[in-house]
């Protein structure tokens, strides 16, 4: 049953993967966090930290890496070797939607492409992708990623500057991202 409700719900994300991995995070979340419980929130935190460093799109790491921990943790005990291919499953799902719409409208697109109503749909879908990674990013700042002011303001504040320094550093002095990250994991590494 989980590998049924791994290929619904994937295929339902994947249908409204507008705007990339990032904007597909908060989605992910509501559905296997909130919605379905196969795993906690710190265990999610956990996956999407994973899923940046692998090679791949982050949509798709982290699918593969939920489908895999949802039958692993699943009550009916799957074996280890079951998460495999719910791994499979959620990465599968989570891209044969978006793959056929894609193939299904590419030519209808290109033929209209100028058309003043396909140029308003896509001004339209801007800030809904907007608005999704940054639910994303306000998904990660949890208690797990930044601290507890009331349990440990000092991780907390530090968290707070370390963020606001990447913000700055990245979009105002266009500093590159990857040395940005450099920066930040020197100074965490330092503080904590």
């Amino acid at each position: 049953m989980i590998f049924l409700k791994l290929f619904l719900v994937f295929s339902k994300i994947g249908i409204f993967n507008f705007g990339g991995g990032y904007a597909m995070l908060s989605l992910i979340q509501n559905e296997v966090v909130v919605k379905h419980q196969w795993m906690t929130m710190s265990e999610f935190t956990d996956i999407v930290a994973i899923s940046q460093m692998t090679p791949g799109p982050i949509g798709i790491n982290a699918a593969t890496y939920v489908g895999y921990t949802a039958v692993v943790n699943d009550p009916a005990g799957y074996p280890a070797w079951m998460g495999v291919i719910g791994a499979i499953i959620a990465s599968l799902s989570v891209l044969w939607l978006p793959f056929l719409l894609m193939i299904t409208i590419s030519s209808f697109l290109l033929r209209h492409k100028n058309a003043r109503w396909i140029n308003d749909i896509f001004s339209a879908l801007r800030p809904a992708i907007v608005g999704l990674i940054a639910a994303a990013a306000l998904l990660l700042m949890t208690k797990d990623n930044f601290g507890s002011i009331t349990e440990s303001p000092y991780v907390f504040w530090c968290s707070v500057i370390i963020f606001g320094f990447a913000f700055v550093g990245t979009r105002l002095f266009k500093i590159n991202p990857i040395f940005m990250i450099v920066l930040c994991g020197l100074a965490g590494l330092l503080i904590y």
